[in-house]
């Protein structure tokens, strides 16, 4: 198993350097196509905690973890915001339940004239377009609802997440306990250990143990009746 954290801001691969000689988490495309490469086609767990950043580094770290042939689990530890959550839809994905989601429309600095600005809004309206249908292909939601979600700018606990189906679990949740049982065998109904805990109740111990003899030899006769 490979573990792939996603931390800090996630940046095209030239601005690594930068990050990397300052000591800040940073993350891009690189960094996650090196450890998939030696992962070859190993389970990989991916740990989120990033603000977000560039849509298309982001967008090209989806793509990756969806495409990899092995089997892909997503944490988010911390926060999974803007193109962060974008990567977080690339598989079976927990959170902690002290974590952040957020989804919002792309953003951008422009500058000139009214065109300019006009053409500006729309190339932003088709990127969140195309963003949303990371959204869309985890939960089954509709473009409208998920465009109305990335508008709003929506934080999310993990419970919300959950309900809305962009995680698939809660970390540190219990699960029922797993009963291996051979096939022609069931655990006694609660009803019918009630019907017993009565019996032993109403007959006392030492008729009980008579019925109960009596309960075998039928069973051995094959003329239990329940």
């Amino acid at each position: 198993m490979k573990r792939i954290n996603v931390y800090g801001v996630i940046i095209p691969n030239s601005y690594k350097w930068y990050y990397d000689y300052f000591d800040e988490d940073s993350t891009c495309p690189r960094d996650i196509n090196n450890t998939l490469t030696e992962a070859n086609g190993e389970e990989v767990e991916v740990y989120i905690n990033s603000p977000g950043g560039i849509i298309d580094a982001g967008s090209e770290i989806y793509t990756m973890l969806r495409s990899y042939k092995g089997e892909v689990k997503i944490y988010i530890v911390g926060q999974a915001c803007s193109a962060a959550s974008i990567i977080a839809m690339a598989g079976h994905c927990e959170m902690s339940p002290t974590a952040l989601m957020m989804v919002h429309c792309v953003s951008t600095y422009a500058g000139g004239n009214h065109s300019d600005m006009e053409h500006m809004a729309e190339v932003l309206r088709t990127a969140d377009d195309a963003l949303s249908n990371a959204y869309i292909a985890k939960t089954g939601m509709s473009k409208e609802e998920v465009l109305a979600m990335m508008e709003e700018e929506t934080w999310l606990t993990a419970e919300q997440a959950l309900e809305k189906g962009l995680i698939d679990g809660i970390m540190f949740e219990q699960k029922e306990p797993l009963r291996l049982t051979a096939s022609n065998f069931e655990l006694p109904s609660e009803e019918k250990m009630n019907r017993i805990r009565s019996m032993i109740e109403e007959q006392g111990k030492p008729a009980f143990l008579i019925q109960k003899s009596k309960l075998s030899l039928l069973r051995l006769k094959g003329e239990e009746r329940e």
